[in-house]
């Protein structure tokens, strides 16, 4: 689904269990590619900006030019792009329920990522709001940082594998398919050009559920504090 476009770049909603790009095995990977598809829907050339995992959900930038390809890519380099990403995973809930900080130092492995002293920083802000009406943690996540596989280790090494992430210790699936965590929101109103391409100052869409009415406000919080962290 294409939430946002213009002549210079798109913006889709890719479903879990679909690749952002193509595989190394590219076009004899099975697996379906949003990258693919997209340019031979449109019949010219995309520029990949950011990526999700294959099992995850949510919004990802392609740019239609090399242009616009530099300038978001330095957009994201910068920390200037705010993303915003939910999450369902299982655990007791924290006796903190509030704004929480990690960080940690992250190697990506073969298949998974790891903590190592020689390892990239990572820092995500966090925030629990507690239990679904089936028992799951809900969350909501603001990475700085653009480690691989960065959520999905800080909630597993707190003991809060997300549903359906059994590379990371989860024992649940997740009935939608790939796993409960999806990309939500991009903010552009730090980036400089935004106006110019045409973005709006924000870009959301739904999530596991609707937000309760206020629940926006830790995210104004973070806005200086992502734009001082390199």
């Amino acid at each position: 689904k294409t939430l946002f476009e213009t002549a210079e770049l798109c913006i889709l909603d890719k479903p879990a269990l679909t690749l952002t790009v193509p595989s190394r095995m590219g076009r004899s990977d099975p697996r379906p590619c949003l990258g693919i598809a997209l340019q031979e829907t449109l019949q010219c050339p995309v520029y990949p900006v950011h990526r999700l995992d294959f099992e995850v959900s949510g919004l990802v930038v392609f740019a239609k030019t090399p242009e616009t390809h530099r300038i978001l890519n330095r957009w994201f380099e910068q920390h200037r792009v705010k993303k915003e990403y939910e999450a369902r995973t299982a655990g007791t809930p924290p006796q903190a329920l509030g704004l929480q900080t990690w960080t940690s130092k992250l190697v990506r492995g073969k298949k998974r990522t790891f903590e190592a002293p020689y390892g990239q920083e990572a820092l995500t802000h966090a925030e629990c709001l507690g239990p679904d009406e089936k028992g799951h943690l809900r969350w909501r996540l603001w990475p700085q940082t653009g480690r691989p596989h960065q959520l999905r280790v800080e909630l597993a090494k707190r003991e809060f594998p997300i549903l359906g992430d059994r590379l990371y210790g989860s024992t649940e699936d997740w009935p939608p398919g790939g796993i409960a965590l999806r990309a939500v929101a991009l903010d552009f109103k730090d980036c400089p050009e935004a106006t110019s391409l045409g973005l709006p100052e924000q870009l959301r869409l739904e999530g596991f559920e609707k937000l309760a009415p206020g629940k926006d406000s830790n995210l104004d919080k973070l806005v200086q504090s992502q734009l001082s962290y390199h």
